[in-house]
């Protein structure tokens, strides 16, 4: 008797192990049991230029974020899809989808694209998917508020915008590039002129602000929002600003309306100088952008503070120094 038990001990020893190792292989294929998989992170997420969450229909749109895949980027890509407590005229959506950030870890997304013409004024879901490599999709819900461009509480335009060189007295000497003459193609400033750059922009309202700086190409350095502006790569040329406007007025930078009666203002910059004409105080022309001869970015970004609405505008400059 004694011998029996032991061998039927002996023979359910083993039965119990296969029983536990086929067990824990059960759970081990158990969907429940797999760890959740890691998805996409978006961060500094850019709804329309200023980030004012406004889309004109039929106009270009500015959309930017980064994003940071779990394993590598699948495809990125927006919607933009009604609201179920809105009405609105006509059912309207919009969908897209870029592919070129395909197999990136890390993306800094900066479209432009054009809200359809045949959209529908209204308030909106954006919605921002980044499906990542690993399977998962990160979905990022912000609003967007889409106007026809006659019904924008304001919709600054950029009327001119002007460049060329003048000599102490502010005398035009030579013109460089003229909104009237867009086809001009000498773009061209030396060392020791002086550079007068000046901007006007209608369609404003309330109060606002304009800066025109000059950047090198090769710091790819292209700044679309006053926010945006890198001021260790930027030259600022002159910044100037409104207060007040009435409905449909227009700014130029030439014109200081703080003053009875208003007085014309005379920016220059000398192509060599130490200091740029940033205010309160310029900034001094070293490190980065220390002078040099190559091609530049002459710009003009415009921010209407009181409704967050803006625009940019850039030319190609040839500094010879």
């Amino acid at each position: 008797m004694k011998t029996m038990l032991s061998k039927s001990k002996f023979i359910f020893l083993p039965l119990f192990i296969l029983s536990v190792f086929f067990t824990s292989c059960n759970n081990d294929d158990d969907p429940e049991n797999e760890e959740p998989k890691e998805t996409a992170k978006i961060t500094n997420i850019e709804i329309g230029l200023n980030n004012n969450e406004i889309g004109t229909i039929a106009k270009d749109f500015h959309f930017n974020a980064e994003v940071l895949a779990a394993t590598k980027i699948d495809s990125i890509g927006i919607k933009i899809v009604p609201r179920p407590d809105e009405t609105y005229e006509k059912a309207w959506s919009f969908e897209k989808t870029w592919s070129q950030y395909q197999n990136v870890k890390n993306a800094l997304i900066h479209e432009h694209f054009s809200i359809p013409a045949d959209a529908v004024e209204g308030k909106y879901d954006f919605i921002i998917i980044v499906k990542d490599q690993n399977g998962t999709t990160l979905e990022e819900k912000r609003a967007i508020t889409l106007y026809l461009a006659a019904n924008l509480p304001v919709d600054p335009q950029l009327f001119s915008f002007y460049a060329g060189t003048v000599d102490n007295n502010y005398k035009i000497l030579r013109e460089i590039y003229n909104t009237a003459n867009p086809d001009k193609t000498d773009l061209r400033i030396s060392k020791d002129e002086l550079l007068n750059a000046r901007a006007a922009v209608s369609g404003l309202k309330g109060d606002g602000k304009a800066v025109i700086i000059l950047i090198n190409k090769k710091h790819n350095h292209r700044p679309e929002t006053l926010e945006a502006i890198d001021y260790s790569k930027a030259i600022v040329v002159d910044v100037a600003q409104h207060v007040g406007v009435p409905a449909s007025g227009s700014f130029s930078t030439t014109t200081d309306r703080s003053t009875t009666p208003i007085t014309l203002r005379k920016p220059k910059l000398k192509i060599g100088a130490d200091i740029d004409n940033n205010t309160p105080a310029g900034n001094p022309i070293d490190g980065l952008k220390a002078w040099e001869s190559g091609q530049y970015y002459l710009g003009i970004i415009y921010k209407n503070t009181t409704y967050n609405m803006g625009l940019f505008e850039y030319i190609n400059l040839q500094i010879e120094y």
